[in-house]
């Protein structure tokens, strides 16, 4: 901002610089001029322009010029007032309950849309799938129903419906309505041994965000059951005798109705997409069987599948490369080591040029990576690069295949189950354990070593795919810097046309000038085309 007094000679023209539109600025007037202080004010953008005069008028609190210019200006100067708006304890709040899940839903569900809707689903069927995973349950039942609801029932343990000492509540209402309640914190009070539920929020999550939920547990010869309303109880949880047919009945039913308050699009489940969920988890779990039905008020539009896969993870890959030619049959193997159980299936296919790589950790689709599958990638390489030399498939000492050139076309699934995993959010899309690497590495390391030693012609297919890999890699390369070359000689001001040399090194390069039509032929003609160039003038 300029700070210009008026002299005393006003036809003299001034140049204002840097005006700075809606400030005032203040500086006193001379006193020949006038006896009180005066301030002009600019409203002109940043610029340079002659004028004879300048307005004078008397403005009240407006900055003096060194407190403009002082770096440390106060909203109070702007304001014309010490008076500010009030933030003390009045404005500190405190959400309790489930209150922090219908306030911030996207921290624990990811989104309000379609994907957050989803993810209520998931983290019920993950609990299912831990009974499973604790070799409790073997069957899940997914219903959509025509209302928009969704049920889940498994055949495990049924959750606990003792009275809790801490929230003097009922272990169902507790894990229902606290944040952080749940028996999947590891040691020894711990239901399970591995699982996907870390935080014991996911149950309490999906009750605060639906409208409507029924929860019926199987347990003990009794059924008990308890409604919600957005989180918060609405009947008393009661229980009754099963029949003698069904005593023996065990598991637990959540049936829930998402809270159109909270979410920002139509209620409304995609049986696509949780097919695709589901049939992830029967390939992962091979002794659970899943089945997803969808109910509709027209029978031919309601759909229904079961899940169950036997094979396992050899079946998935399978499956994966359905349409693919594959280089060889699926290899894999299981492991357990210091606690984590490894799981992996692979295959390279021909007509593929790209890898597929999926990650799960206690069956949870970590669709960011981690350390399981870095674990992977660093053993495939260093594997591939050693028994490639050893066995003189890769003859020059000077090539080195990089991860991408090795993964070229190869399918890959790794399943690890850590007792302690540590997730990256609640929404689990990356696994950042570190011990889980050293363990993934040095098992797949093992394997491939003695497979790939043990069948050659596997080696040898599998090399030969990733030298191709390289080779193209390296053709690529070449063709881009040939192409910045030909830019740079199509840039450059000298007329004519020039047929370049295969040299880049300008101390062995030759050109010939020519002139002619027919000279410039008989120079290309005899030319030495690595360190010769042509141009014909």
């Amino acid at each position: 901002m300029a700070l210009l007094p008026r002299y005393l000679y006003p036809h003299l023209p001034l140049r204002l610089m840097a005006s700075r539109s809606h400030f005032f600025v203040h500086f006193p007037s001379f006193h020949s001029l006038a006896s009180y202080p005066c301030y002009s004010i600019f409203f002109h953008p940043r610029t340079n322009f002659a004028f004879k005069s300048i307005c004078w008028l008397p403005v009240q609190n407006v900055l003096t010029p060194r407190a403009f210019m002082s770096s440390n200006i106060t909203t109070e100067s702007f304001h014309g007032s010490k008076s500010s708006k009030a933030y003390n304890s009045e404005q500190i709040q405190v959400l309790e309950g489930l209150d922090p899940v219908r306030k911030r839903p996207g921290m624990y569900i990811g989104s309000t849309g379609p994907r957050g809707l989803h993810h209520l689903v998931y983290e019920i069927l993950d609990n299912a799938v831990d009974e499973a995973q604790a070799g409790f349950a073997t069957q899940i039942d997914v219903v959509l129903h025509s209302n928009g609801s969704v049920s889940i029932t498994d055949n495990g343990r049924g959750i606990p419906t003792d009275f809790h000492p801490v929230t003097k509540k009922s272990d169902l209402e507790t894990v229902l309505t606290v944040l952080h309640a749940g028996g999947k914190f590891g040691g020894l009070s711990s239901g399970y041994s591995i699982s996907g539920g870390l935080h014991g929020v996911g149950l309490s999550v999906v009750n605060a965000l639906s409208e409507a939920l029924e929860v019926t547990v199987w347990r003990d010869g009794m059924e008990y059951r308890q409604k919600y309303s957005r989180g918060k109880p609405v009947m008393a949880l009661t229980c009754h005798g099963l029949s003698t047919e069904s005593k023996d009945r065990q598991g637990t039913c959540i049936w829930f109705w998402p809270d159109n308050k909270i979410f920002t699009t139509a209620i409304e489940f995609d049986y696509n997409t949780l097919a695709g969920r589901i049939r992830e988890l029967a390939f992962l779990n091979p002794k659970l069987t899943i089945t997803l039905k969808k109910e509709d008020n027209d029978p031919e539009k309601s759909l229904y599948n079961e899940y169950f896969f036997a094979g396992g993870l050899f079946e998935y890959v399978k499956w994966l490369n359905a349409d693919k030619k594959p280089l060889h049959d699926v290899l894999g193997f299981s492991r357990q080591i210091d606690g984590t159980i490894i799981d992996v299936a692979l295959q390279w296919c021909s007509d593929a040029y790209s890898d597929t790589m999926l990650g799960y950790a206690n069956s949870i689709r970590t669709i960011d990576g981690g350390t399981h599958i870095e674990g992977v990638k660093a053993s495939l390489t260093r594997v591939l690069n050693n028994l490639g030399k050893k066995s003189k498939i890769i003859r020059d000492k000077d090539i080195s295949l990089s991860g991408e050139h090795v993964r070229e076309g190869l399918t890959c699934i790794i399943s690890v189950k850590v007792s302690n995993p540590e997730f990256e959010g609640q929404t689990k899309t990356r696994l950042g354990n570190p011990e889980v690497r050293k363990v993934v590495d040095q098992s797949v390391q093992e394997f491939l070593t003695e497979y790939l030693e043990l069948h050659p012609d596997v080696l040898d297919s599998i090399l030969s795919k990733s030298l191709n890999a390289f080779k193209a890699a390296l053709a690529a390369k070449r063709a881009r810097e040939l192409v910045r070359q030909k830019s740079v000689l199509k840039s450059s001001s000298l007329p004519g046309k020039l047929a370049d040399c295969s040299s880049t090194n300008p101390e062995e390069s030759e050109i010939f000038i020519v002139e002619g039509d027919s000279a410039g032929g008989s120079a290309k003609q005899g030319r030495d085309r690595r360190f010769q160039c042509s141009k014909r003038k």
